[in-house]
């Protein structure tokens, strides 16, 4: 008797669009995938549904969460969260509007409801899945003590306190006992999760609706560079600033895109004109803006930690076609490659392209996680 489809729920934030695009890739492999968020990403990345609109109320969303617990137990047989988040909430400092007896309140509401989805999930038989994407697990005083380069030197104080550390690991450690299957969008983030967690590559562009971009090579032209940071301190920004003003002082024809607070669709038409990217230079590894840029065929400068890189698969290592580059050798690298290798930008393009074919094809990715999902229910059998 032929098995019903499995029903996947990816939920509840579509963080760069990872979860919609995987969602969508799942449903070409035969699965009933779809990925709800409660409110409208802030870029503007689409899902299948949104549950409110931007501006509801606390009260709205609240009810909003269990009714999406109430549709996860009901129609679904995988739960594949994202970005560290089940359905239920965590109390954060940033309801700080609230007067002092509400922020109570809900605190001891979410310490009622938050550790029983989980469980609840677990005992009616769903198969739970979690991707960690960055700073849902990232800890301040764990990145202290091993990073020598890191944007924890650069950020605000309140970015990571003792408080937010031992909250992340305490969820960490809540969604390990329960978790099936547990996923890393970046290498760095394995030394913080649990021994089964595995690295997972971004599968946020689908290349065949990315087609390479070709840009002017003529050398007598500025080179045009983008930098897209969502937070300038945690991708290093002020670096990228004092290397271009550099070199523009030196007579090196640069200019500089900046994007910022920009709708992905208005963002992507800057994306095509650029010659080059210059990524995050302190994480450790390229984010999703990266790929969206080699898929266009597109080089990419980013700070690769070297030890971070024994988590990758031999070969995908061994293919990565980003420029490293740190803080303290960003203008050295970008004046190497606007001026004496300038005519090799076109081959680091045409490699990146085929990089993100093979490493980040959501269909790809997709087909890994379906075997996953089916291995957990096997062995439930067994």
């Amino acid at each position: 008797m032929k098995q019903p489809n499995l029903r996947v729920l990816h939920c509840p934030h579509g963080i760069a669009g990872n979860p919609q695009q995987i969602a969508r890739a799942e449903r070409s492999l035969g699965l009933v995938s779809q990925s709800i968020m409660f409110t409208p990403h802030y870029l503007g990345y689409p899902a299948d549904k949104v549950m409110l609109p931007n501006g509801s109320s606390r009260l709205t969303l609240e009810i909003a969460r269990w009714r999406l617990l109430w549709m996860a137990l009901r129609n679904f047989d995988v739960i594949h969260f994202n970005f560290g988040q089940t359905i239920m909430p965590v109390a954060r400092d940033y309801y700080r509007e609230y007067s002092f007896p509400i922020r109570m309140a809900y605190k001891l509401y979410t310490s009622i409801v938050r550790p029983h989805d989980l469980p609840l999930l677990k005992r009616f038989g769903k198969v739970i899945a979690m991707t960690y994407q960055g700073d849902d697990a990232r800890q301040g005083d764990y990145c202290r003590a091993h990073f020598p380069i890191h944007f924890v030197y650069e950020v605000e104080p309140h970015y990571y306190t003792a408080e937010t550390d031992a909250l992340k690991r305490a969820n960490i450690a809540r969604v390990a006992r329960y978790a099936d299957l547990i996923y890393a969008l970046n290498p760095d983030l394995l030394y913080v999760l649990p021994a089964q967690a595995q690295f997972l590559p971004y599968a946020s562009v689908d290349p065949r609706e990315w087609q390479p971009v070709s840009t002017p090579s003529d050398p007598s032209q500025p080179l045009v560079v983008l930098h897209a940071p969502s937070h300038r301190g945690v991708k290093g920004t002020r670096y990228v600033l004092e290397a271009v003003e550099r070199l523009r002082s030196e007579g090196v024809a640069l200019e500089l895109i900046l994007v910022e607070k920009m709708q992905h669709r208005e963002a992507q038409r800057l994306y095509e004109r650029a010659d080059m990217l210059i990524d995050q230079l302190l994480a450790g590894w390229y984010g999703a803006l990266a790929v969206e840029l080699m898929a266009l065929g597109k080089p990419v400068i980013a700070y690769l930690r070297e030890d971070d890189l024994d988590f990758l698969p031999p070969q995908m290592r061994a293919e990565l076609p980003v420029i490293n580059a740190a803080p303290n050798t960003l203008y050295d690298v970008l004046k190497t490659w606007t001026t004496t290798r300038r005519s090799e930008l076109s081959e680091v393009g045409r490699r990146s392209r085929a990089y993100v074919e093979r490493w980040h094809d959501p269909l790809r990715i997709a087909a890994r996680l379906k075997s996953d999902y089916e291995a957990v229910i096997a062995a439930r059998q067994l």
